[in-house]
């Protein structure tokens, strides 16, 4: 008899469906064909014991089972049950008349029960625009499944589950989860909030200038001076994500298994990798490609701590996603893109030792070892950094005192409203939605200045010494300060603060 079941591939953040065919016929064997990989090509012995401990078996017969389209390459220990239930039809142990219009993922324990799988979220997009009534996956899973309307989504413990639904008409509890709920409760209450900072007044204000904007930004200070602490924060203050935000965020999480129970992902990612990342773990790929921390960092936050440290090649193969907010990953058979929209927070000492220029502790690094300290920063990686800003250590009065500060959720509405004029003033201009996208012919267009500001900002150049590189750059940060006064034109007062933040670039840093 031959059965067909549905299951589905993933395909960077997207989903295949794929059709399991099941034939069995008179002999003797096992024959799995379709590019499987060995998890599944082991799958036989799971479901073997898995069917066994429930009271059922795998017919002693010729089983053929063809996985279509046959030159897609499939991974991962998912489709188990989607086989062992494609077995139990074809066999006629069970009965299944509407099996067609269902998807089916999971993998199989020894004892029928079900463990979870990985991208849940895509599978579900991808069932739904194909026309399934539902979706039949690992409990652990179903939330995250039943973000998508229009879809039937049951999650179940055990394989007995989907027999008893299939061959007795034993109806499964739909999964359902409010959105609404789940969106105001984690807005409400974040994790990390700015009213924790002690002091920290002008780091706070740049920091929300670079959240308002879009910009990456640098810190620069010695140790204990609060970088991390400032940096963990900044995804408070960004602007909620939208629908279509979460659950292009949620896909790319999902493809890696990373999503927790609660479904859809809400908060805004912040990402903190190691100094000893390797190149493909930063941006992806892998025999099988898998997303990135900077992909992971989509419509987030990626944070770079002890920036120095890093591996200049890793530090490099972030210049192009920078540039472009996607990485494409290339194999012979396939080519694979995952989106990479994120904002950079990087931090560093200013020296090896952390105390370059500061009075209470000398320099300790000889000027060949803060060559090299610094050499590691590219040029081209600093040209795509916003905002450099030294961070100086909190006082003790400011430390023990007992006031709080402002909360992220009011700093955040600030910049949620100067976030919806940029959005306003870029709604015709395609892949344009926040200041630090702009290039040098809408910074030209968006950020004229009148003739104090020209004035104003031709003696900082030549009285600090900025590079060419700073002129755009004090240009968007300019503007950004504007936006969060809801003032329409670029003044000498929003000049003179973004000025402030192109440390680096001043004579005695980065040449």
């Amino acid at each position: 008899m031959l059965v067909k079941v549905f299951g589905s591939a993933l395909l960077g953040v997207d989903a295949t469906t794929v059709a399991v065919e099941v034939n069995i016929d008179k002999g003797v064997g096992y024959h799995l064909v379709g590019l499987p990989d060995n998890a599944i090509k082991e799958s036989n012995y799971r479901i073997a014991a898995a069917l066994q401990n429930i009271g059922y078996k795998i017919p002693g017969k010729k089983i053929t089972i063809n996985m279509a389209p046959a030159d897609l390459r499939k991974e991962g220990s998912a489709y188990d049950l989607t086989l062992a239930i494609g077995i139990l039809v074809a066999s006629q142990q069970i009965k299944a008349k509407e099996i067609n219009k269902y998807l089916i993922m999971g993998e199989l324990s020894l004892d029928g029960g079900l463990q979870p799988i990985k991208g849940a979220l895509p599978i579900a997009i991808q069932a739904k625009n194909e026309g399934f009534k539902g979706f039949i996956l690992p409990n652990q899973n179903a939330k995250e499944a039943a973000v998508v309307s229009g879809l039937d989504v049951y999650g179940v413990d055990n394989i007995i589950e989907v027999i008893d639904f299939f061959d007795k008409g034993k109806a499964l509890s739909k999964t359902i989860i409010d959105l609404a709920e789940e969106y105001r409760n984690k807005l409400e209450n974040p994790e990390f909030d700015f009213a924790d900072v002690k002091g920290q007044e002008s780091i706070k204000r740049c920091m929300e200038i670079a959240a308002a904007g879009g910009h990456n930004i640098i810190l620069i200070g010695p140790p204990g001076s609060g970088k991390t602490m400032l940096s963990k924060r900044l995804s408070s203050i960004l602007p909620p994500m939208t629908l279509d935000e979460a659950l292009e965020t949620t896909k790319i999480h999902s493809v890696t298994g990373s999503v927790t129970n609660s479904g859809l992902m809400i908060d805004r990612p912040f990402r903190n990798p190691h100094h000893t990342i390797s190149d493909v773990a930063l941006v992806g790929g892998g025999s099988y490609p898998q997303p990135g921390e900077i992909s992971l960092s989509h419509n987030g936050v990626l944070f770079l701590d002890e920036l120095p440290e890093f591996k200049r090649s890793v530090l490099e193969v972030m210049r192009q996603p920078l540039e472009d907010r996607e990485v494409t990953i290339s194999r012979a058979r396939f080519t694979v893109t995952y989106p990479s929209s994120f904002m950079l927070v990087a931090s560093m000492n200013p020296s090896p030792g952390g105390y370059f220029n500061d009075p209470e502790n000398p320099l300790q690094a000889s000027p060949l070892e803060m060559q090299r300290y610094l050499s590691k920063i590219s040029g081209p990686l600093l040209d795509r950094i916003d905002i450099h800003i030294e961070v100086n250590p909190v006082p003790f009065e400011k430390l023990s005192d007992t006031k709080r500060g402002e909360s992220s959720i009011h700093i955040r509405e600030r910049v949620t409203k100067a976030r919806t004029l940029q959005t306003q003033r870029f709604h015709d201009i395609d892949n344009v939605h926040y200041n630090a996208q702009m290039n040098t012919r809408q910074i030209r267009e968006f950020c004229k200045l009148d003739e104090a500001s020209k004035a104003m900002l031709k003696n900082a150049m030549e009285q600090l010494n900025l590079s060419a590189r700073a002129y755009d750059r004090i240009l968007k940060v300019a503007r950004t300060i504007a936006d969060l006064e809801h003032s329409i034109s670029v003044n000498a007062n929003h000049i003179g603060e973004a000025i402030q933040y192109r440390s680096l670039d001043r004579e005695g840093w980065l040449g």
